[in-house]
C-alpha cells in the first residue's frame, strides 16, 4: 500500500451518536485516518463499500434491514479483484467471552460502548495487517470461516425440525418431494426454485428459513442465493475468468458459486 494513501476507514452503526464515538476514538488513536461513513444500516454498508472501496470495515452485527454478517457475506461475494477486500471489525453489545474467541480470527471484535484499551489494541493488529498483506487478495474460505465463527457466538433460537419433505407449487397441484431428491434450491424474488433432475417447482420459504432446516451434512449454501445437495454435485470447475461453478447430476444447468463458499470444493 502507498504510504502517501491515506487510510479509509467505512462505519456502519445505526446509531448516530455510537458511530460519531468511535469515529472520535479512531482518529484520536489512529492520527491520518480517512472515516467515511457512517452507513446507517447493512445494505447501505455493502453499496457505500462497494462504491468507496474503504481499507477498512466497521461493522454493527445488530442493524436494521441487514445484520452486519449479512452484510460482510454479501460483500464477500460481490467483491471483485479491483481492490484487496477491506480489513474487518464486528463491533456489537455481547459479552466479552466472544473477544476471547477472535484473538487469532480473521477479523477483530470490540464491545459497545468502544473503549480506548480495546480499541488500542484493534487499531495495532490491523496497521500490522494492513502493512502485510500488500496486494494480497480475500481468501473467501477465510470469510467463510470468520462469519461462521461469528455466527457460533450469537444467541441461537431452538433449532427447527429437519425437512424430509418439501411441499411445493407446481401450477395448481401441490407436489411432494422427498428433501434428498432435490439438486439445489434457488432464490428468485419472492420464491425459492426447488430444482430435481427432472422438474423444478416453486415455494415461498425464505432461503435463510430454509437452511436452518435442511440437514447440513447434506446441504451446503454456495452463494447468497443458492443451496446445493453435495450428493447431487458431480464436479467443480473454474472458467476463463476464475469463476467456480458445479457441474449436477441430472440437470444440464452448472450452480454458480461464490468466493465465500469456494473452499468448499477445493478438493474437487
Amino acid at each position: 500500500m502507498n504510504a502517501s494513501t491515506p487510510i479509509r476507514a467505512l462505519i456502519a452503526e445505526d446509531e448516530p451518536i455510537l458511530a460519531a464515538v468511535l469515529a472520535q476514538a479512531l482518529q484520536r488513536l489512529w492520527p491520518g485516518l480517512e472515516i467515511l461513513g457512517p452507513a446507517p444500516n447493512g445494505l447501505a454498508a455493502v453499496e457505500q463499500a462497494l462504491a468507496l472501496r474503504p481499507d477498512l470495515l466497521f461493522l454493527d452485527i445488530k442493524m436494521p434491514g441487514q445484520t452486519g454478517l449479512e452484510a460482510a457475506e454479501e460483500l464477500a461475494e460481490r467483491w471483485d479483484d479491483a481492490s484487496p477486500f477491506p480489513e474487518v471489525v464486528f463491533v456489537t453489545a455481547y459479552d466479552d467471552y466472544a473477544l476471547k474467541a477472535f484473538e487469532q480470527a480473521a477479523a477483530d471484535y470490540v464491545l459497545k460502548p468502544v473503549g480506548d484499551e480495546r480499541l488500542r489494541r484493534t487499531v495495532e493488529r490491523l496497521q500490522a495487517r494492513l502493512g502485510t498483506r500488500g496486494d494480497a487478495q480475500p481468501d473467501g474460505g477465510g470469510m467463510a470461516q470468520l462469519v461462521e465463527q461469528m455466527r457460533a457466538l450469537l444467541p441461537r433460537a431452538q433449532a427447527p425440525e429437519r425437512l424430509t419433505v418439501i411441499r411445493a407449487a407446481v401450477g395448481n397441484m401441490v407436489r411432494m418431494i422427498p428433501v434428498q431428491d432435490v439438486v439445489y434450491f434457488q432464490a428468485l424474488d419472492k420464491y425459492v426454485n426447488v430444482a430435481t433432475a427432472d422438474s423444478e417447482a416453486l415455494i415461498r420459504l425464505p432461503l435463510k428459513d430454509l437452511i436452518a432446516q435442511l440437514d447440513p451434512a447434506l446441504f451446503c449454501q454456495v452463494s447468497r442465493s443458492s443451496i446445493v445437495n453435495m450428493n447431487q454435485v458431480a464436479s467443480a470447475s473454474r472458467d476463463d475468468m476464475g469463476k467456480l461453478s458445479l457441474a449436477l447430476h441430472g440437470r444440464t444447468d452448472r450452480l454458480k458459486v461464490s468466493p465465500l463458499f469456494a473452499h468448499l470444493f477445493k478438493q474437487m
